[in-house]
């Protein structure tokens, strides 16, 4: 299961074929224009199968499932089994110049935000790009633009998932929205860890026989 927040609170939460199937995806991630973006490339003879949407498995999938001898029956790993439950938050009255301070500090690279007036509940991450961006967008006054508070900077929607979210699910989720992590939020709307590629790839490499192809 997987969500969308923004500063207005929750706009939806459903499965991940809804979530691709969403008429503003491209607002969520510019770069995402195919599906199949970031998968392996189908160089077989056989006829061409439609490629992959809504977690269909599509032909060069397979094509790596039958090299590789992967039994798809193995254990399924729940993101709750792998991702930070010490997450390190802000909320929305913290000011630019305190996420730049904080991601430094912890050696992080994004930051859920919450607010403060809902009870704590995740409206956004913010990133060292979003940081960056923020400051060139008005080099002329990069002192001001530090003090302005998070709730003044429009940081789009951020996308969650449930702690029970199968991992392999998440992983694509993050590849097709080019994401670098995603909060993990329960259905009561509660922040209980984030998920990271680190966080995967540890897995991956830990954690036989964790398989990321589903």
């Amino acid at each position: 299961m997987f969500a969308i927040y923004n500063n207005n609170g929750l706009s939806f939460r459903s499965t991940v074929d809804n979530l691709y199937s969403l008429s503003n995806v491209d607002s969520i991630a510019k770069v995402r224009n195919n599906v199949n973006e970031g998968l392996p490339k189908d160089h077989s003879t056989r006829p061409k199968k439609r490629l992959y949407e809504n977690d269909k498995v599509n032909e060069a999938t397979q094509i790596y499932r039958d090299i590789a001898n992967i039994d798809t029956s193995e254990q399924i790993f729940h993101v709750k089994d792998l991702m930070t439950k010490d997450v390190i938050v802000l909320n929305q009255d913290n000011t630019l110049q305190e996420a730049y301070n904080l991601m430094e500090e912890k050696d992080i690279r994004q930051i859920p935000i919450l607010d403060t007036n809902e009870n704590n509940k995740i409206i956004a991450m913010i990133n060292q790009k979003d940081i960056l961006n923020s400051i060139l967008n008005d080099l002329e006054y990069v002192n001001t633009t530090l003090r302005r508070p998070l709730s003044s900077f429009d940081l789009g929607e951020v996308i969650t998932a449930d702690p029970i979210t199968d991992i392999r699910r998440v992983a694509k989720v993050m590849v097709d929205f080019s994401l670098t992590a995603i909060p993990i939020v329960d259905q009561d709307d509660n922040l209980e860890g984030i998920v990271s590629r680190a966080n995967i790839l540890k897995a991956v490499a830990n954690t036989p026989p964790l398989q990321i192809w589903s």
